[in-house]
């Protein structure tokens, strides 16, 4: 039973092993795959945010407009000395502008203005306002005209009675409020950007409570869409963001492990040379030519060497010791020839009684004379004349066997 239950034992904890290792494994492979994808994410939310903050310019500007004039005139008199003016800066914290180019706005003047006697006589007046840069010099100016809306005397008697509890508590007030509007479509220059606007209402006697100035954005195009639509839009970006991050990771993980999504092309690169390096390149390429067709017929004479008989092998050198006795001959008659050895007259008599024997060369492949320029094809000629001058001895045996 123990003889059973131990290769059993074995194995079974061979198989947890096993599994735990490919557990912990894949838990530290999900924990790796997790955290990437958490840093993706921040990373496409931070990547929103700062395209938004830098293409978004400022919706709404709000300042307080502070109005002064002359006090030097005759206090008797109930009018103002001046007309009121007042002088607000368009730069927010007094650096950033305001006002970016390209982008509509729409510039309005908001006025505080009590329903009192003086008021409702005033009448129309006019609103001015001119825009500097900072170096002092007007860009535009604009004037508009304005008044109080009108109300009978029996509408503000019943108004005064209905709404007599929150007067009196100071809860509501007479008074109305006025907006002008100064710019519909205002575009600011990029050459000249504005710094700052002075704004004069043209009445002596109009009296006011207080008065705000209004810049707000006309948007367009992606800027309405990301203005209006604020949720939706940042769902779109951060999603587009988490895909292209995705994408750019997962194709350097696959350029990490395996080297490449598709395997290397091999690329050719083609050298322009000059007609002097190109003439000695096809030289030298001529020249191995030449090379490997001599080491070839080399080889093939070894080989026939190696399988010829052993009569076949004794033939070159009678027809050497031939071609002396003939040689012999021609140089001394046949009368005053020296006594030759016996063994040299029957050597002679068997060989003469034998018919010539003629050596078989070996074929050698010339290369194309087509192919080469006309330089190479010299340098061609010369070595294969070189090739076959190096063996005086067979080439004139074998010319006096032709004879």
């Amino acid at each position: 039973m123990g003889s059973v239950m131990g290769p059993v034992l074995l194995w079974l904890q061979d198989a947890v092993a096993v599994t735990v290792l490919r557990a912990r494994r894949t838990l530290l492979q999900a924990a790796i795959l997790l955290c990437v994808l958490v840093l993706l994410l921040w990373v496409a939310i931070f990547i929103y945010g700062s395209f938004y903050y830098s293409y978004m310019p400022t919706v709404s500007f709000t300042t307080p407009v502070h109005y002064y004039y002359r006090t030097d005139c005759d206090s008797s008199i109930s009018a103002l000395c001046s007309f009121p003016r007042a002088n607000v800066s368009l730069l927010r914290n007094g650096r950033h502008q305001v006002m970016l180019y390209g982008q509509p706005y729409q510039i309005s003047l908001e006025l505080e203005m009590p329903e009192s006697p003086a008021n409702q006589q005033l009448g129309m007046f006019m609103v001015m306002m001119s825009c500097y840069t900072k170096g002092g010099q007007t860009t535009t100016s604009v004037a508009r005209s304005a008044m109080l809306h009108y109300r009978s005397s029996l509408l503000q008697t019943l108004s005064t009675l209905f709404f007599s509890p929150l007067l009196v508590s100071g809860l509501s007030e007479q008074k109305q409020l006025v907006e002008v509007e100064l710019f519909s479509d205002h575009r600011e220059n990029s050459y000249h950007p504005t710094t700052g606007a002075v704004i004069e209402i043209q009445s002596r006697r109009a009296q006011i409570y207080g008065a705000q100035l209004r810049i707000h954005a006309h948007f367009t195009g992606i800027r309405y869409f990301l203005y209006n639509f604020p949720l939706m839009s940042a769902v779109i970006g951060v999603a587009s963001n988490f895909t292209f991050l995705s994408v750019m990771v997962l194709f350097s993980y696959l350029q990490f492990t395996w080297g490449g999504i598709w395997p290397p092309e091999q690329v050719r690169v083609r050298v322009m040379m000059g007609d002097a390096t190109r003439l000695q390149q096809r030289k030298e390429d001529a020249r191995k030519r030449m090379g490997s067709a001599s080491t070839q017929k080399k080889k093939m004479e070894t080989g026939s060497e190696v399988t010829a008989n052993p009569a076949e092998e004794a033939r070159p050198e009678t027809i050497k010791r031939k071609g002396e006795l003939e040689t012999l001959g021609t140089v001394f008659p046949v009368n005053e020839l020296p006594n030759l050895p016996q063994d040299n007259t029957t050597m002679l008599e068997s060989s003469t009684e034998e018919q010539p024997v003629f050596i078989q060369a070996c074929l050698t492949r010339e290369p194309d004379m087509g192919e080469m320029e006309p330089e190479d094809a010299e340098v061609g000629r010369v070595e294969a004349k070189g090739e076959y001058s190096q063996d005086p001895l067979l080439t004139g045996t074998t010319l006096r066997q032709r004879h």
